[in-house]
């Protein structure tokens, strides 16, 4: 036998390579994780959505009556100043009669004319019945007074003044009546087709509410307008406030007063604000996954100087980061180092090379950090995102 080892030492030196390797492959090596340090430093706790910068004084600009209005030479982003005329509009001309409605028009008028006369002689008949009933009065008074006819006599006559001096006043009004109906049926044949009336020679101009600029234009050739349409819509872009809609279950932890920060608006710095208004009516919205959820909307107003911020204008896009909760020297780890542990919460410390399940007390977290009030202590090391091969005790090693 040991002939043969001295005749073939490659199979002997063969044999212990392969036992090497097989001791080599079968040895324990330490798992590859990540891992860092418990810090103390400052703890903030946000609420973070999209938002949108919007004029807080915003006026349409309506037509007040049915016309035309002329082409409006303003566009989008022009200056306008308090008092200055946006446009003029003029009333429709009147409606252009047919022959058979010029017929009826005039038919009207005959009416009127004949309802005017028949009114003034109803009058003239009251007038002379109450001339009557007042010489009738005088004449019983004197006879009363001598006692020649009965006290209800003259009553009578007094009675009579009155009614008919009253008869004679209603008559007067029914011709004064008359008379106006005579004047509208003219009327129609008169302005059949007219422009305007000269009290409307230079149109109804309609004045800039506000010093701004221009936000929307909504009917910029000339044309026909009618009472209530929407011309063009101004506001001040140098007043702005952030409206953010944020879910309803994170509108009860903001409250009026607290600080907020909006990134991502296109400056170099952040900028400052703090929360004016919470909506107290919610509203469904459908998000980008198809989920249907209630939001409050959230009203900001900017505390940076105007300076920093006024190249913003309105409807821009904008983070707004509102400020929850915010301490200093809070010991704190990453929350992807936490998992469930029995009743609570625990970490794999990494202690001489070894990972040990130590339980902590996780207080606040902000979706990246998470507060601990004990169990660990500043400069511990700990595994983040710990793997299913990552067991108390086992050997660890630093990715």
């Amino acid at each position: 036998m040991r002939a043969t080892w001295r005749k073939h030492p490659g199979i002997l030196v063969t044999a212990v390579i392969v036992l090497v390797l097989l001791a080599w492959g079968f040895w324990p090596r330490p798992v590859l994780v990540d891992i860092a340090a418990a810090k103390q430093g400052e703890f903030t706790v946000t609420i973070e959505e999209e938002g949108r910068t919007r004029v807080i004084d915003r006026y349409i600009v309506s037509a007040p009556v049915d016309g035309v209005a002329c082409r409006i030479n303003l566009d989008v982003g022009d200056t306008i100043k308090q008092g200055e005329v946006l446009v003029n509009i003029t009333p429709l001309q009147s409606q252009v009669l047919d022959p058979r409605s010029q017929a009826q028009a005039r038919a009207s008028v005959a009416a009127a004319q004949s309802a005017l006369h028949a009114a003034e002689q109803q009058a003239a008949g009251a007038k002379a019945a109450a001339e009557l009933a007042v010489k009738e009065e005088a004449r019983l008074r004197t006879l009363a007074a001598q006692g020649l006819v009965p006290k209800d006599a003259h009553d009578k006559a007094q009675t009579d003044v009155i009614t008919t001096n009253a008869a004679q006043r209603s008559a007067q009004f029914a011709v004064d009546v008359a008379r106006y109906e005579l004047q509208a049926a003219e009327s129609v044949l008169q302005y059949a087709g007219a422009k305007h009336s000269e009290g409307f020679a230079g149109g109804v101009p309609l004045i800039a509410p506000v010093t701004g600029q221009v936000l929307k234009v909504a009917h910029e050739c000339e044309g026909v307008v009618s009472t209530g349409q929407a011309l063009l819509e101004v506001g001040d872009t140098s007043v702005l406030e952030v409206e953010v809609d944020v879910l309803s279950d994170d509108a009860v932890r903001i409250k009026p007063g607290m600080r907020v920060t909006f990134d991502r608006w296109g400056g170099e710095q952040p900028l400052e604000g703090k929360v004016r208004v919470i909506e107290p009516v919610g509203f469904t919205k459908i998000s980008a996954l198809g989920v249907e959820e209630q939001r409050v909307g959230i009203i900001a107003d900017f505390t940076s100087p105007k300076e920093q911020w006024q190249s913003l204008g309105d409807g821009y896009r904008i983070e707004a980061r509102f400020i929850v909760w915010q301490e200093e020297n809070i010991l704190q780890i990453p929350a992807s180092a936490l998992f469930r542990y029995k009743d609570g919460w625990a970490v794999f410390a990494v202690e001489h090379g070894k990972a040990q399940v130590r339980p902590v007390e996780a207080g606040r977290r902000n979706g990246l950090q998470a507060q601990i009030l004990s169990g660990l202590s500043e400069g511990d090391n700990v595994i983040v995102h710990p793997g299913d091969d990552v067991e108390d005790g086992i050997q660890v090693k630093a990715r």
